[in-house]
């Protein structure tokens, strides 16, 4: 409501739709296209804050970091491609739908180039996907040394989750030897079933490689506040994991992972420009854009009034 206050009648009419419009609210779009919504760079100082204001509510201090340094490298980018396309750290957008102050269930999404964060809202219940947070160039460097590297962590720990696999678990979890070029969800509103092949399961990973794999997830759901991360890794330890990986294992070639489980799939990409630019994505395939939250609230209001 603080931000949709300081909007223009106009921006106001971009920003606030309705919560039925499912095209414009199961929508995830992390490439330069257009998108619905009111833009970040035509809104006013206060419009700005409110805007990042509320995007924090739905990241964790790591989480807001990584999304700020994202939008911060649509600048470093706009210098690399000598203004052409015209990147700007102010060409994200936000859109409310539904009203915030009712007591029917509403969402809102923040979303430009590289970054996608959908939350939807029933009471006291929030349902936190997608989220999607890419970085292109994914490791800016000087003199072979890492200034900036917002993704790190989700390479990382991968690389050191196949190095612990051994030969045996390697050759489970490395389904393909070529990457494929994008995450495979792309920007469907529907994540769809399970992807195959699965992968390695975490039943046949010895404990080492377990807490990895677990580690692994926990960088994603740690994007989220504490309360939501913690809510969802109960939820995931209720699931048997698999993860699998495509491309080369060399650093620097292009290369992919996904984590699947029950109601979860995480995928990660990094193929583009030399294994430069990734893409990253936080899905619930039966709970995307508040699926559950939204069953819940029907079934609620169905015993209600019966």
């Amino acid at each position: 409501m603080a931000l949709l206050s300081t909007l223009t009648d106009e921006q106001r009419a971009q920003a606030a739709l309705p919560f039925g419009d499912d095209a414009a609210r199961r929508w995830l779009e992390y490439r330069p296209n257009p998108r619905p919504g009111a833009c970040l760079a035509l809104m006013s100082l206060a419009g700005r804050k409110a805007a990042h204001r509320l995007l924090s509510t739905a990241l964790s201090d790591r989480g807001y970091a990584q999304a700020m340094i994202i939008l911060a490298l649509e600048e470093t980018l706009d210098r690399l491609e000598q203004g052409y396309p015209g990147r700007h750290s102010g060409d994200y957008w936000v859109c409310v739908f539904g009203e915030p102050l009712g007591d029917r269930v509403w969402s809102w999404r923040f979303e430009g180039h590289h970054l996608s964060v959908s939350m939807t809202v029933a009471g006291e219940d929030v349902s936190a996907a997608p989220v999607f947070m890419g970085a292109n160039p994914a490791c800016v460097s000087y003199a072979g040394r890492p200034v900036s590297r917002p993704l790190a962590p989700e390479e990382d720990i991968a690389r050191e989750l196949l190095d612990a696999l051994g030969p045996a678990g390697r050759a489970a979890a490395v389904v393909a030897d070529q990457a494929p070029a994008d995450i495979r969800t792309s920007v469907r509103p529907d994540a769809g079933p399970p992807l195959e092949p699965p992968g390695i399961s975490v039943a046949r990973l010895g404990p080492t490689s377990a807490a990895l794999l677990h580690q692994l997830v926990a960088v994603y759901l740690d994007r989220l506040p504490a309360e939501l991360a913690a809510r969802e890794a109960e939820r995931v330890a209720r699931g048997e994991l698999h993860f699998a990986w495509e491309g080369p294992l060399q650093p620097g070639m292009g290369h992919y992972y996904r984590v699947q489980g029950d109601d979860l799939l995480i995928e990660y990409d990094n193929t583009q420009h030399d294994g430069n630019h990734a893409h990253t994505v936080l899905r619930r395939p039966r709970g995307d854009f508040g699926a559950d939250v939204l069953a819940a609230h029907y079934r609620q209001a169905h015993v209600a009034a019966t």
